[in-house]
């Protein structure tokens, strides 16, 4: 599959009641995507082609924050099961126009973040949740190998003294990265450039310390 003529908009959780509905965590903001007939495409693994399927209905659980739809020609539990753990997408020529300072996630990810203050960069966004009704950058930070200096053993002799002269060893120190939690609101996040790719945060004090 060619991954970017897709967009995945949720996944097949689990079958619901008897009738071939089943229950779809989502992966979109766009709730027409499992309320609005018409065609859809399931994929059952990562390596398979999109299947075409035509959705009929969908409801809202909004306690369970899941989506409830039937498709056409899924008639009973026992075939809802079988879609258990399938994606669900749309063609990316499907997109839905945004707003000035919307954003589809899949943009979003691998973006470099830098701080706005300091010019350095802070990592990468992998991901973009939600807590408590609030999106939320995933920042996988930059990791950069450092060296320390270590006493080695080798020596060299002078010509005039055959003094003994101590050298450095440079050893390669791995760095652990560490995720970086940023709320993706304006006043933190005021720049977003998805031409030139670039991210830039103003992060109030305490909040890279505090991830």
């Amino acid at each position: 599959m060619n991954d970017f003529q897709w967009m995945e908009i949720g996944t097949i959780v689990a079958p619901q009641g008897l009738n071939g509905s089943v229950r779809v965590y989502p992966s979109t903001d766009f709730p027409e995507r499992f309320l609005q007939p018409g065609q859809r495409w399931l994929q059952y693994n990562k390596s398979d082609e999109p299947q075409p399927i035509q959705l009929v209905k969908g409801k809202y659980l909004p306690n369970k924050k899941l989506f409830v739809v039937q498709f056409a020609n899924v008639n009973n539990r026992e075939e809802a099961e079988k879609l258990r753990g399938c994606l669900l997408l749309v063609p990316k020529s499907d997109r839905p126009k945004l707003n000035p300072g919307e954003y589809h996630i899949q943009d979003l990810i691998g973006l470099p973040v830098f701080n706005l203050l300091t010019g350095s960069i802070i990592g990468s966004i992998i991901d973009v949740i939600i807590i408590a009704d609030n999106y939320i950058l995933q920042v996988q930070e930059e990791t950069t190998g450092g060296t320390e200096g270590t006493e080695g053993a080798k020596t060299t002799e002078d010509t005039e003294g055959a003094e003994r002269r101590k050298k450095k060893v440079n050893k390669k120190v791995k760095v652990k990265s560490k995720i970086v939690l940023i709320p993706f609101v304006e006043e933190i996040v005021p720049i977003v450039d998805l031409k030139i790719r670039r991210v830039e945060v103003l992060p109030p004090p305490g909040l890279l310390e505090l991830n």
